[in-house]
């Protein structure tokens, strides 16, 4: 009999945590989830931050879970979002609880650092998109606003570095989600130590870079004793969620990929970064993949604006599911109204729909008044932002991708799904929706040489999991309302 293998994935996104245990066996894969938290931010003092805290507290418990359950983990690993940072001070104690990318107080922050450094040097040295969100203009925040922070942190750790450090006691930033943040150098390979300088920023707390597949220690002894597990491996994946999502994609040189959840990131894999004006002008980044690969991408915001109006119902007494809503879009009345989901009224609004009214109103468009044209309008809206995005791709690859593939909770919608093949007039594929545990998992593989190859564990994750396919069916519409939809944007 052929042996089996467990692994444990912390997948933590935006709204949710998870623990996934893996299982290899004869040539075949599967995915359990063992444990499932919610991630809310908290605020106080006027700002936004993560509840580390809390999301630790119930990885402990995914571990307990496991261990209750007498299952022997060959590893561990954690994937999570990026551009946001920790610090930690003497003996490893945070500094103050992260805080939150929507927090804001990066506001204006973006353009302040400007005057010092132009933008035309910061992409030259980073080739990262352009966003508020990005983890530089937060530290430029912190220097500007705390400086007296800086100087007390002793290491800068990304969101899953963090929680690997608390497993391990090993501090060190993983490649994949330092790339991020708008501070690692792709020329230099290494920390864009100069260009922080010339932002007043200091760099005494960066710490060591690792790969993905480092395996980074064993589970500290109090960790471990509490579990009731041994010192099991603790691997650092790709610790960036997006390029986890994107180990798992089969053929993902040959197409283009959306990993769809609170963001949309819209790309293909590539060997060597795309740093020119064009993609500067375009604002289009690169970011670090596994095994020597790069994601040419651009970050769309996502189903974010379907999330916070769903938060905004519930507050008014209306518990819509995902799949009511979207339900209720399949059955409203096409392109009433088009949203430019990157609008800066999307980024945290207090109260979402106002939001989108007043985007109409700057657009002399009718608002949408009920939950089903409002789900309708933003699920259109972002399959047309997926065509405007890969039609500019596109120009700076020079070549025409005829496949896009959705991975992610995204995956999941089929009403979505079915608009991007109808906007773009592409074959899509749709799946596994797990995409980022599983290139989690993949890479914990390749660490332990279960999988000797990143096509190995492609395939092994295609042949597991298979996708499902959409066709184009009615494109003339579309192609008005993209018409339309590249006016809105270049209005607004």
């Amino acid at each position: 009999m052929s042996p089996s293998f467990n692994y444990l994935a912390f997948d933590l996104g935006a709204e949710s945590g998870r623990a996934l245990l893996g299982r290899y066996h004869e040539d075949f894969l599967t995915l359990e989830e063992i444990h499932r938290f919610a991630n809310e931010p908290v605020q106080y003092n006027g700002e936004l931050h993560w509840d580390v805290a809390r999301l630790w507290r119930e990885m402990l418990n995914g571990l307990s879970i496991v261990s209750s359950r007498s299952i022997d983990l060959d590893s561990i690993g954690v994937d999570a979002w990026g551009v946001d940072f920790s610090l930690l001070g003497e003996h490893g104690t945070l500094v103050e609880n992260p805080y939150h990318y929507r927090d804001p107080h990066t506001d204006g922050m973006m353009e302040r650092a400007f005057v010092l450094v132009p933008p035309s040097d910061i992409y030259a040295e980073t080739g990262i998109q352009f966003t508020q969100v990005n983890g530089l203009y937060r530290l430029f925040s912190e220097q500007v606003r705390t400086p007296k922070i800086l100087q007390a942190a002793e290491k800068l750790v990304t969101i899953p570095d963090l929680f690997n450090f608390w497993l391990t006691g090993i501090a060190a930033c993983e490649f994949t989600n330092a790339t991020t943040m708008q501070f690692y150098s792709l020329r230099q390979h290494d920390w864009a130590r100069d260009l922080l300088a010339r932002l007043g920023i200091p760099t005494h707390f960066l710490t060591d870079i690792v790969q993905p597949g480092t395996v980074l220690g064993g589970l500290r002894h109090e960790v471990a004793k509490n579990a009731g597990m041994r010192a099991i491996p603790v691997v650092a994946p790709a610790c960036h969620d997006t390029a986890s999502a994107v180990a798992a994609i089969a053929r993902a040189s040959q197409s283009v990929f959306i990993s769809s959840g609170t963001w949309s990131l819209l790309g293909t894999e590539v060997r060597e970064p795309v740093i020119n004006k064009d993609g500067q002008q375009l604002n289009l980044t690169n970011e670090g993949g596994v095994c020597g690969t790069l994601s040419l991408l651009k970050n769309i915001t996502g189903l974010w604006l379907l999330q916070r109006c769903r938060q905004d119902w519930q507050l008014s007494g209306y518990n819509y599911t995902y799949g009511d809503l979207t339900q209720m879009a399949a059955q409203s009345q096409p392109f009433c109204s088009l949203l430019d989901p990157d609008h800066r009224l999307f980024l945290h609004p207090e109260n979402m729909q106002e939001s989108i009214a007043e985007f109409c109103s700057q657009t002399s468009q009718p608002a949408p008044q009920e939950a089903a044209t409002t789900a309708r309008a933003i699920l259109e809206s972002l399959a047309l932002k997926y065509r405007w995005v890969l039609d500019r791709l596109e120009s700076l690859a020079g070549k025409r991708f005829e496949e896009i593939h959705i991975v992610g909770g995204g995956a999941q919608n089929d009403l979505l799904n079915q608009f991007t093949a109808e906007a773009t007039g592409r074959r899509v594929v749709a799946g596994p929706v797990e995409a980022t545990a599983l290139g989690n998992i993949g890479m914990q593989m390749l660490a332990a040489r279960t999988i000797e190859s990143l096509d190995g564990i492609r395939d092994l994750i295609a042949r597991s999991f298979p996708a499902k396919h959409y066709l184009p069916r009615e494109q003339e519409n579309w192609e008005h309302a993209y018409s339309h939809f590249q006016r809105l944007c270049e209005a607004s």
